[in-house]
């Protein structure tokens, strides 16, 4: 009896690609939707804490705990803050969301503790600016947001001026937007602003160099006094909390909760948030060398169940791996139905070079590609960088997507060339071969023997003289034929190997079968293995 292995069909590759449907699309929601009536639970207080680097899984953590604050009607959201800074795009969207606040008093406390650095430097600043109110510890610092970029060799540098524009503007319009002097925060971000005290008409003001020019050349002399530089040209302005306040920008200093709740008139029942495990699960899932790992799996597994009879494990394994990937973009609020269908459009390209045009052309490229653009996508919130930051941003993701996409490949070209030597795969393939039948080979009576193949132990069992005749088990007439002595000729191939079909070799047309890669017909070929009735080629 010949035997061939499975082939891949496209009903079972169809059902795959209705499997990936359930990949996650949603997105996690930007805006307060579960919010209470304002003053529903007046006096109360709810602090989220900011610690540590700035990056996307805060702002999944930030979104979350306000949500849940305001669905309790609080009437404070206090951000206990402490961080050098972070990502730009990630405190940009905290900014946005803070801002977006409607039904409680957002408070910002850059504390001092024994366990904390007290300061709010860089992104910290920028999400202080983005609150209603702003108190600080004793002892502790605020400023220093000038964005900057990070360099592969973990040098850093500033960024261009485009980039530096646009946080300008955004913490100057979160400034007027809050009633906070926007002198300070313009001096904090960029380094060409001069910044200066000014007595004018006996009131204290904080005046940029061209405000204070302008209000000079239209102020009747000798009203207005320059009383002393804030912070001079070429240097980023980083305010202590006693500096701060005397400049406007910290109405109070509350050393502790107890003063704070006194100072911003809370009182009663105060909630508190912590990160728990699936925060910390996110940020696992989000980060560099998991992603890299995540690609490569998903895409291995996905070239072993294509290969492979039925669905089973490596099916199932894909999809675990790319909900992953998806998912966690997704409630970082970066995947959308694009990303999605660019990922399916992908998967169905390859299927097409696969089950319709062997060999590996424009459809497998192009199936690449989408797949590529799908994962890269889905790790940022924008299509087409606009600001340095992004540049570096994309650049970062797009090294994570090309190392997982190349290792991927690499794990399938030695998966294609060695897998049949390997014993693991055996599994995957039948083992045994028929030597008899119920006449014998050459019509004789004899028993029906099932041999073992590469070690593997069958059972053997009799036959009656009535059993089917050699012509119904094999139609073609290559009953017990052996064909041991085919190895080392060479033959052409007649029907694509896909890595089974049909071969001519020393003048017969036989079921022959490759090392796992596809063939074209017409393509020259030599037989390198007979196992019975398996006869295993490779192209010359």
């Amino acid at each position: 009896m010949k035997w061939h292995r499975s082939r891949p069909d496209a009903g079972r590759m169809f059902f795959v690609l209705l499997l990936f449907l359930s990949l996650p699309v949603s997105v996690y929601s930007r805006t307060a939707g579960a919010e209470k009536a304002p003053g529903s639970n007046a006096g109360s207080a709810w602090i989220i804490p900011i610690r540590g680097d700035i990056d996307l899984p805060m702002v999944i953590f930030v979104r979350r705990e306000a949500n849940k604050a305001l669905a309790e009607g609080v009437e404070f959201i206090i951000f206990e803050i402490d961080t050098f800074g972070g990502r730009v795009d990630s405190a940009l969207q905290i900014t946005s969301f803070i801002t977006s606040i409607k039904n409680a008093r957002t408070i910002a406390w850059v504390h001092n503790s024994d366990g904390s650095m007290g300061v709010s430097w860089s992104a910290g600043a920028l999400i202080a600016f983005s609150c209603a109110e702003i108190y600080m510890a004793a002892g502790t610092s605020l400023g220093a947001a000038a964005p900057v970029l990070a360099g592969p060799d973990g040098n850093v540098e500033a960024a261009g001026e485009k980039t530096v524009a646009a946080i300008r503007s955004q913490i100057a319009a979160l400034a007027e937007r809050n009633g906070h002097p926007a002198g300070l925060a313009l001096a904090m971000v960029d380094l060409d602003v001069e910044l200066w005290e000014v007595s004018a008409d006996g009131r204290i003001e904080i005046l940029t160099l061209e405000e204070l020019e302008r209000l000079e050349a239209v102020s009747p002399e000798g009203t207005v006094e320059r009383l002393s530089v804030i912070s001079p040209a070429g240097k980023l302005l980083s305010l202590t909390s006693g500096d701060a306040r005397r400049y406007g920008l910290v109405r109070e200093l509350a050393d502790d909760r107890e003063t704070l709740f006194a100072a911003i008139g809370a009182h009663g029942t105060a909630g508190e948030s912590a990160p728990g495990f699936a925060d910390g699960i996110v940020a696992f899932l989000n980060s560099g060398p998991v992603q890299v790992i995540l690609i490569l799996l998903g895409l291995v597994m996905i070239f072993l169940e294509i290969n492979t009879p039925g669905f089973g494990i490596p099916g199932v394994v894909a999809m675990i791996a790319f909900v992953a990937v998806f998912g966690s973009g997704a409630l970082l609020g970066r995947v959308d139905s694009l990303e999605i269908i660019l990922f399916l459009l992908g998967i169905a390209l390859l299927a097409v070079e696969i089950f319709v045009l062997p060999g590996f052309g424009i459809m497998g490229i192009s199936g690449l590609v989408c797949i590529g653009l799908s994962l890269l996508f889905s790790m940022q919130d924008f299509i087409i960088p606009r600001f340095d930051w992004e540049w570096d941003l994309l650049g970062r993701n797009a090294v994570v997507v090309v190392l997982g996409i190349l290792a991927a490949i690499a794990g399938i070209a030695v998966i294609a060339l060695i897998g049949p030597k390997i014993r693991i795969f055996d599994r995957l393939t039948l083992q045994t071969r028929i030597t008899g039948t119920a006449s014998g080979p050459l019509g004789r009576s004899s028993s029906a023997v099932s041999e073992p193949v590469n070690g593997n132990s069958v059972a053997s069992g009799s036959m009656n003289e009535g059993g089917p005749r050699d012509a119904e088990l094999f139609p073609d007439g290559d009953a017990g034929e052996d064909y041991a002595s085919l190895l080392g000729k060479t033959g052409r191939v007649t029907a694509t190997l896909r890595p089974a079909g049909k071969a001519e070799v020393a003048g017969r047309t036989l079921e022959v079968e490759s090392e796992g890669l596809f063939v074209e017909a017409d393509s020259v070929v030599r037989v390198v293995r007979v196992r019975g009735n398996r006869v295993v080629v490779r192209r010359v």
